[in-house]
Order: C-alpha cells, then sequence, then structure tokens
C-alpha cells in the first residue's frame, strides 16, 4: 500500500486517476457491447422475418410490429405502418427521418471511448513526465544515480498503464464503430423492404425463385 502511494505521489496524483478512467471505459465498453449486440441480432430476426412477408402484406406487417416494437427496427415498421405516404417516395423520407432520429441512441457513449484513447497516453505521459522532474531533483540534490534511475522506471509505469486504457478503448472503439456501421445498413435495407411492400407488388414466385437459386450459387462459389 505504501509503495501505490509512493507512485501515486510521484506522479502528482495522476496514477490514482487511471483505475477510474479504466473502469469508466469498461462500463462503457460492456453497456455498449450489450445494447449493440441486441440491436443488430433483433434486427437480423426482424429482416429474415420481412422477407418471409409478401407484399401488400399489411395484417403480416402489423404482427411484426407487435412483436418488435421495443426495437429500433420494429419501430421502423410501426413508422411506415403509422405514415399516410401515399406515394413510396414519401415513406422513404418518414422512414428516414426515422433512422436519423434513431442513429444517436446507437453512438450514444462512443465520445467517451474516443476521449480515452486520447486522454489516457496524455495523462500517463504528464505523470511520468512529473515522475521524471522529481527524479532529476534527488540527482541535483542528493547526486545518487541510482535513485534517478529508479524514480524513472516507477515515473514509466504511469505511461505504461496509459498505453494499456488507450489499448483497450481503441479496439472497443473500432468494434463498435463497425457494429453501428452495420446497424445503419440494417436499416436502410429495412427501409428499403418496407417501402417495396408497401408501394410494389413484388417479384413473381418464379422470378424469386431463379433469384433466390442465382443467389445460393453464387456463395457457393465464393465459399460463404
Amino acid at each position: 500500500m505504501n509503495e501505490i502511494v509512493r507512485l501515486v505521489l510521484l506522479t502528482g496524483g495522476l496514477l490514482a486517476v487511471m483505475p477510474v478512467l479504466l473502469l469508466i471505459t469498461l462500463v462503457v465498453a460492456f453497456e455498449r457491447l450489450w445494447l449493440l449486440k441486441k440491436t443488430i441480432n433483433s434486427g437480423s430476426r426482424i429482416h429474415a422475418r420481412l422477407r418471409e412477408i409478401g407484399y401488400g402484406n399489411l395484417e403480416g406487417l402489423r404482427e411484426l410490429a407487435e412483436a418488435n416494437s421495443k426495437t429500433l427496427q420494429g419501430h421502423l415498421i410501426v413508422t411506415a405502418l403509422a405514415s399516410r405516404g401515399e406515394t413510396a417516395d414519401e415513406l422513404d423520407f418518414h422512414l428516414e427521418e426515422e433512422i436519423m432520429d434513431a442513429m444517436p441512441r446507437v453512438n450514444r457513449g462512443l465520445w467517451i471511448l474516443d476521449t480515452s484513447v486520447t486522454l489516457a497516453p496524455l495523462l500517463g505521459l504528464f505523470g511520468t513526465i512529473i515522475g521524471m522532474i522529481q527524479a532529476f531533483n534527488v540527482l541535483s540534490q542528493h547526486g545518487g544515480p541510482a535513485k534517478v534511475t529508479g524514480g524513472i522506471a516507477d515515473a514509466l509505469i504511469s505511461t505504461g498503464a496509459g498505453l494499456l486504457i488507450a489499448i483497450i478503448a481503441v479496439y472497443f472503439v473500432n468494434y463498435f464503430n463497425s457494429i453501428a456501421q452495420r446497424i445503419t445498413q440494417q436499416l436502410e435495407l429495412i427501409k428499403v423492404m418496407l417501402v417495396n411492400r408497401f408501394h410494389t407488388r413484388g417479384l413473381s414466385d418464379g422470378a424469386t425463385s431463379t433469384m433466390a437459386q442465382t443467389r445460393a450459387a453464387e456463395y457457393t462459389a465464393a465459399g460463404v
């Protein structure tokens, strides 16, 4: 305990900030992980169900909306059913508005992880500089090279802690940005599917079967 206190004092107290910053980073990361994975999984189920619903089948869309009304994708179906858009363009505008309104909820909290990526190494470096200044003060006052090198080594712990937090945070930032992009694409795809089901008659059964066979052959050739 005394050693920890000594290291904290050596870095001007900045080393004590690192555990707090790490805790905040992990809490935000796991909260985002749970929510975004839940969102994209529910979207995958809704997308699969939408493909089974025929064009113009409003009753099927209502059932799907009622079963998934608490999800972002389900709320998109609710908006489509509530829309009075008489044309495909009007419905498209209504759904696009809903998507733009939902995106801040998808990206919420990611700025904290971005801040950790930048702030943690800077705090660590600042703590190291403070520690080195104190170590060189020891050299000037007592002329002890061993104390100086030991002080510098202790001060570098602050930099190491900052880099560790940044590495963790940057991984989560990139991962969550990837998921957020997939959710955006998912919402756009569902929007197009809803516009088609409200304002087009769809493909004939023969064309649908042919397209499905072609897609399956492409996937097989690609090794998917």
